[in-house]
């Protein structure tokens, strides 16, 4: 085969390092963003924090504000956004009262998560068993699932010993005492036995404990649904004593073990923050999310000063490193703002009202107001936060989809999970909506929605079907 040469012109997308840097820092949480600042001050000494000591020689930084047009919460006006310094300043870490990071490991020593098997070693370990019985306590233990409830059997667990003449009579005993642990109502089999160990270990004053423990006991699977007058007739007690009963029941906790969780709190840093001012909604990036960098001025100086040529180079690109970086958390915080801003102007009734005034909106829409990639606004509300007068929630929950209603208009899914919570809330519980009902009602204010439509959003608010919200007193 005969080789040659042929030329052809086409195009292609090049991602350059400072793009990919850019889309790198804008996919970030700000936590994640912070962790990759101290990396980057770590690995770049021309690259540091700015300090406001006056004596030091002049540095490159930039001066990043930017100013939009103010939105009233009730006309149709843009939103007031504001950017006093895009990387804002921000105080180095402590490291602790004494400096030496001694307090600062004690603290996260404290902090650390507690798995409820480990609280249930603890308690193991200063509780008095002969070494045949914390044998089997262990096997116990290793058998409690994370609600604290038992997936094994006293029989399966003396099968699974390795001990010789060890009875069944021994195992229960064992566990007798493991059901006196805490949290109250451990090690126990099903829900009877979890109420019924938390009924037993209250006072015996206690108002309806005899009662309520017969409750559970010989009626737990139909509390929900049976006849008030026919369950106080088979409990020999009057109806006000079956209420008071079934008041306590409620009291108690039917997964104790999920409160001594294994798993680590993860704290939300808002990046945005919205608020009202003089009947203004205002737009601000958080201030602490990341600290004011700066080119260090005496390192720079050392591109153009004497030095071999090696040095010149690490320097240059160590400095051209450096302004790659400020200029891609410039690129993301303006990114940030802007589709935040348009957030707010989209959504200006849900702080008004609550979510059942928020509209539909999806990622195009905002994509083509601010002339950006529906991909690069994907990136910009993914693990993002706004703080608003109603709470923290991901810049993600703004967008919905749209649903038709009766008068040609559309309405969000958020709002219609907002309405069917409220008529669920408001509902006769001895008579609960059903899924066709909610269907009718939501048509009576405005909103045509299918009753599987329905049933899938009350599935997403973890709410029941009517059968099982239904009680008779």
């Amino acid at each position: 085969m005969k080789q040659s040469l042929q030329l052809k012109i086409g195009q292609s997308l090049t991602l350059t390092p400072q793009l990919q840097q850019a889309i790198k820092l804008l996919q970030m949480s700000t936590l994640d963003l912070q962790q990759a600042i101290e990396e980057t001050l770590e690995s770049n000494p021309l690259l540091e924090r700015e300090d406001d000591q006056s004596d030091q020689a002049p540095s490159e930084d930039i001066d990043f504000s930017a100013q939009a047009p103010v939105a009233d919460s009730n006309e149709d006006l843009p939103v007031d956004t504001r950017w006093e310094d895009l990387m804002p300043s921000s105080a180095p870490p402590s490291t602790g009262i004494g400096g030496d990071g001694s307090d600062g490991q004690f603290a996260e020593r404290d902090a650390a998560p507690e798995s409820l098997h480990t609280h249930l070693l603890w308690q193991l370990n200063t509780t008095r068993f002969s070494e045949t019985d914390c044998s089997i306590a262990l096997a116990f233990i290793d058998a409690v699932d994370h609600n604290g409830r038992l997936t094994q059997t006293p029989e399966e667990i003396l099968e699974g010993l390795a001990i010789d003449d060890v009875e069944l009579d021994e195992v229960m005993a064992v566990l007798h005492r493991l059901q006196h642990f805490e949290p109250t109502g451990i090690f126990a089999s099903d829900l009877r036995e979890c109420l019924l160990i938390q009924l037993r270990q209250m006072a015996a004053d206690t108002p309806f404990r005899e009662i309520a423990g017969a409750l559970v006991n010989r009626h737990i699977d139909q509390v929900a649904t049976a006849d008030p007058r026919q369950l106080s007739r088979r409990l020999r007690c009057s109806e006000e004593d079956l209420r008071g009963a079934l008041d306590l029941i409620r009291s108690l906790d039917p997964m104790p073990g999920a409160t001594v969780g294994d798993q680590t709190t993860e704290y939300i840093v808002p990046d945005i923050f919205v608020r009202r001012v003089n009947g203004f909604w205002r737009v601000e990036l958080n201030p602490d999310i990341a600290p004011r960098l700066r080119i260090n001025p005496e390192y720079a100086g050392l591109v153009n000063n004497g030095g071999s040529e090696r040095d010149k180079t690490y320097v240059k690109d160590n400095l051209q490193e450096a302004r790659w970086f400020m200029k891609s958390l410039q690129s993301r915080n303006e990114t940030l703002l802007k589709v935040a801003s348009k957030i707010v102007e989209h959504q200006k009734q849900f702080l008004d009202v609550g979510e059942e005034a928020m509209r539909p909106l999806i990622l195009a829409e905002i994509a083509e107001q601010i002339d950006m990639h529906e991909s690069t606004i994907s990136r910009a509300t993914t693990r993002k936060y706004m703080h608003t007068p109603r709470g923290v929630f991901e810049l993600k929950y703004f967008f919905s989809s749209h649903v038709a209603t009766s008068e040609g208009g559309e309405c969000s899914s958020t709002a219609i999970r907002a309405l069917i919570k409220k008529l669920v809330l408001a509902e006769n519980i001895k008579k609960p909506l059903s899924d066709s009902k909610l269907c009718t009602l939501l048509k009576e204010q405005g909103v045509i929605v299918a009753r599987r439509t329905v049933a899938k959003y009350r599935e997403q608010l973890n709410i029941p079907p009517s059968n099982e919200r239904k009680r008779l007193f």
